[in-house]
């Protein structure tokens, strides 16, 4: 089976750099065409079911795609974004201005800090573990996974490292595509494709809030 790791569209707090977390921000304009042109390219994808968190930034996401397939879509509270508590609302420079000690020693050691009021990397790493088992246990061919840029790379390191951490080469973009394929005979993922944006054209491709960690 074929799992379609799909990160929300675009936000306004995506625009604005600012760190969404458990907010419930809904996709801007540009992202509801993204989540269009997603939906389209998605079409030479056939899915039997939608995955999607529950924040509505991903929701509005995957109802584009179940729309154009005719499948149902099942948020999956796992998915969420990660918490990152205070930091939320803010961004990586009003951070680094705020809180600069944590902050730093958040860049180097991202493992051993937590933002204050927010998920440690093991609760993170657990939840998003327990969805990804879930979504493998229920699906009946291939599946579209709706979810967060912290998030998904949290999947990818579930699915190919099997350690806390994040996988610290992928750098998830707003409607990109990440196509990984399960075995069920031997339990093992294959990564067929990373960050495909070839659905989107150059105009509405926009940017995300990215962490300035190469570990994140």
């Amino acid at each position: 089976m074929r799992l379609y790791l799909i990160r929300h569209g675009q936000t306004d707090w995506n625009v604005a750099g600012k760190i969404q977390g458990c907010h419930d921000i809904p996709l801007n304009e540009t992202g509801k065409k993204q989540a269009q042109y997603l939906a389209e390219g998605m079409k030479k994808r056939p899915v039997t079911h939608v995955y999607s968190s529950p924040q509505i930034r991903a929701l509005e996401t995957a109802r584009a795609i179940a729309a154009s397939q005719g499948v149902e879509v099942t948020a999956i509270p796992g998915l969420r974004e990660v918490e990152f508590g205070d930091w939320e609302g803010m961004t990586w420079g009003e951070i680094k201005e705020r809180d600069p000690e944590r902050y730093a020693r958040w860049v180097e050691t991202p493992a051993e800090v937590t933002p204050p009021g927010g998920e440690s990397r093991a609760q993170i790493y657990e939840r998003i573990g327990d969805a990804v088992s879930t979504i493998i246990k229920e699906a009946k061919g291939d599946v579209a996974v709706v979810s967060h840029g912290a998030a998904l790379v949290y999947a990818v390191s579930y699915m190919f490292r099997n350690e806390v951490g994040p996988h610290d080469e992928i750098i998830v973009k707003n409607v990109s595509i990440t196509t990984v394929e399960y075995d069920r005979e031997t339990g093992h993922f294959r990564m067929i494709q990373e960050n495909d944006l070839s659905h989107l054209p150059p105009e509405v491709r926009g940017r995300g809030s990215e962490s300035p960690s190469p570990t994140f």
